[in-house]
């Protein structure tokens, strides 16, 4: 009996090692030249019991609403950054992160929704299939042309994607970038100026500290004074550590 406790337990061990959902870790402060990584979504495993969260929705952006108290992101899904622009047919611009963070407004309303909330990500954000009278949100935000599949964590909504970029609907009408992509690019042109490639802004303002990722609209409006009490931050852990949050709508 001692023997077979032993084996699961290496057995166990052995499969935990090459988990797709293992929690890597944050972006470490670099040494030398070495080139920070834009800091993303990375799932951690899956409970054998999901949770259910349900109460009023608060929109932070077009894949993150806080419930019950508790911040979570859509999971299976990537909607455009607040501040990001897309192209329509004819290439014109348009506030894509406006209308995501629009659309999701509207599906989650002033009723109280549903959360099936099934792991987190190295911030602590719950990921979660949220519902709204047994409406999908996820799917609708990706059936609607205003999210993609996040097909790198999860093939749950490619159907509805394919479909969307069939009718030539939201991000499919013309040239969008992905927003994960988008997040890359920004941390990239970021870290290339800030101290030690740390290109995480936190603010002192009226509102408390806040930090402002590469990709927040509000980034480039942040002047960073160290006698004002801004200081740069290598990760959203350790900012959060140090006691500040994150900008609404980053």
């Amino acid at each position: 009996m001692r023997f077979r406790q032993i084996s699961l337990t290496l057995a166990g061990l052995a499969a935990l090692a090459v988990s797709p959902f293992m929690i890597e870790p944050t972006a470490a402060r670099p040494t030398g030249t070495t080139a920070m990584v834009a800091p993303e979504l990375v799932p951690s495993p899956r409970p054998d019991r999901p949770d259910r969260l349900t109460g009023i929705a608060h929109v932070v952006d077009g894949d993150t609403i806080d419930v019950a108290g508790r911040r979570i992101r859509l999971e299976g899904i990537d909607a455009p950054e607040t501040g990001q622009t897309c192209e329509r047919r004819n290439r014109e611009p348009w506030a894509c992160g406006t209308d995501a963070t629009g659309l999701l407004l509207q599906l989650v309303g002033r009723a109280e929704i549903a959360c099936v909330v099934r792991g987190s990500d190295v911030y602590g954000r719950a990921l979660a299939t949220c519902y709204n009278n047994g409406r999908d949100i996820n799917a609708e935000m990706v059936r609607q042309g205003l999210a993609w599949a996040f097909v790198k964590y999860s093939s749950t909504y490619v159907a509805e994607e394919a479909a969307a970029r069939r009718s030539g609907l939201g991000i499919w009408q013309g040239t969008a970038q992905e927003a994960w992509a988008y997040r890359a690019s920004r941390w990239t042109q970021a870290s290339e100026t800030a101290p030690a490639g740390c290109a995480i802004k936190g603010n002192v303002s009226h509102s408390g500290r806040i930090y402002h990722m590469p990709w927040s609209p509000w980034y480039g409006k942040v002047v960073m004074r160290s006698d004002k009490g801004t200081r740069w931050f290598c990760s959203e852990t350790e900012a959060q550590a140090a006691g500040w949050r994150p900008v609404q709508g980053y």
